[in-house]
């Protein structure tokens, strides 16, 4: 992705997941912006943003965080609201092992208290330990923990995954966390 479209996709990230009042965004109950509001509203803070560049963006992003309906008039994120939203994902069976990415200042109170969705939606995990590396890598030296997904699916822990293939969960026990 382009340096520029990597700060407008960041800003894209937070106001289609967290803050779409920042612009007088109006998502609906499934997370979904219409693309014309979108663009018309952004304009003040990411004037370049055009329809091309947007599309651009939503296809070359390397998380694929963004998503656009079948026709094209509507945009939303993926995962990882903080803002209400359904997202209208059903339950899946995960695979037997699972990924997540941290740093050493999480690992007492992941110990403690598992991996918990904090202001978000849910946990996210992945299912290859080099995407939990990346994404651990952003807030300094990684460290991936090992989820036993399968059993804590067994156990009727419901499991979802987005449509950019990251997997999300409400909750992760430290019973079901491999620390090594």
């Amino acid at each position: 992705m382009k340096p520029n479209n990597k700060h407008i996709s960041k800003f894209l990230s937070l106001i289609l997941r967290h803050n779409p009042d920042k612009i007088g965004l109006q998502l609906d109950e499934n997370g979904w912006a219409d693309v014309n509001e979108l663009l018309g509203k952004t304009q003040k803070h990411q004037p370049k943003l055009d329809i091309k560049l947007l599309k651009e963006i939503v296809e070359t992003n390397d998380k694929k965080r963004f998503a656009f309906n079948n026709e094209e008039t509507k945009i939303r994120a993926n995962q990882g609201h903080s803002v209400s939203v359904d997202l209208e994902y059903e339950p899946t069976q995960p695979p037997e092992f699972l990924y997540h990415g941290t740093v050493a200042k999480f690992m007492d109170v992941i110990k403690q208290k598992g991996l918990l969705k904090m202001n978000r939606h849910h946990v996210h995990l992945s299912e290859e330990r080099e995407t939990a590396i990346k994404v651990a890598s952003r807030r300094g030296k990684p460290i991936v923990l090992t989820i036993r997904s399968g059993e804590m699916h067994k156990k009727g822990i419901n499991f979802f995954q987005s449509d950019n293939g990251v997997w999300l969960t409400d909750i992760v026990l430290p019973e079901y966390i491999g620390f090594k």
